[in-house]
């Protein structure tokens, strides 16, 4: 048996990689709200740091980062929006990475979901600010206004996944800022490829002022999912 340890990630700022007992290595956030789990997974205890083990096949970011993923726009101090945040399992390791000096507003438009994400994260992190609104309708979010963001991430079940993401940056997302959106093929159109549906996602953001910086696959972990960077330049 090993010595758990941890480093580093050698590319992103605020992602870890611990080597466990039996030497493998893990994806992990340094946990902001020490000795609380939001969705099970393994808290580990190194020095005077506690990391929380990033699960890819319950995270989206986690498999885009584990596939590659350099384009991460998402560092500490950021103030970041989120669209689709769910329960707060892949909210909850951005917290971590945005630290205390960092904002993270989270739009979810499901009552009875929000009340479990405010829970099980907010409650916990000063750095999360949940927001109980449709994604669609970025116009309408109550406590907004005059606000810009340094990145957007999207991760939201709907047929029109690029224009959500381009309304919103529209609105909140400062010029040259950061996007990253987890193309789902499946809610755009089943029928299709996979890969017709990622050009046509990829032709809308370009026709929005975004200019694509990478483009990641998410199998193993998700099926016909592809994570896309992005950087924010309208004419």
């Amino acid at each position: 048996m090993q010595e758990i340890g941890v480093r580093p990630h050698e590319r992103l700022e605020g992602v870890y990689l611990v080597r466990l007992e039996d030497g493998s290595e893990r994806l992990a956030t340094k946990n902001l709200s020490p000795g609380v789990s939001v969705y099970g997974e393994r808290l580990i205890r190194v020095g005077s740091a506690e990391y929380r083990l990033w699960d890819p096949f319950r995270s989206k970011l986690a498999a885009a980062i584990l596939n590659g993923l350099r384009a991460m726009p998402i560092r500490p101090g950021s103030r970041v929006l989120y669209l689709g945040s769910a329960a707060g399992t892949t909210a909850s390791h951005v917290s971590d990475i945005i630290g205390e000096g960092g904002s993270l507003y989270c739009v979810e438009f499901a009552p009875r979901v929000m009340k479990e994400f405010m829970a099980k994260v907010c409650a916990h992190r000063s750095n999360v600010f949940p927001i109980l609104a449709d994604a669609r309708f970025p116009e309408n979010y109550p406590a907004l206004p005059g606000m810009t963001f340094d990145s957007i991430y999207c991760d939201v079940a709907q047929a029109d996944q690029a224009r959500i993401l381009s309304d919103n940056a529209d609105l909140y997302l400062r010029r040259h800022g950061g996007a990253l959106i987890a193309i789902k093929s499946r809610s755009v159109d089943v029928a299709r490829p996979p890969s017709s549906v990622y050009r046509q996602e990829i032709e809308v953001l370009e026709e929005r002022g975004f200019r694509i910086l990478e483009r990641v696959r998410l199998e193993p972990y998700e099926k016909d999912h592809m994570m896309i960077s992005a950087t924010f330049n309208p004419p």
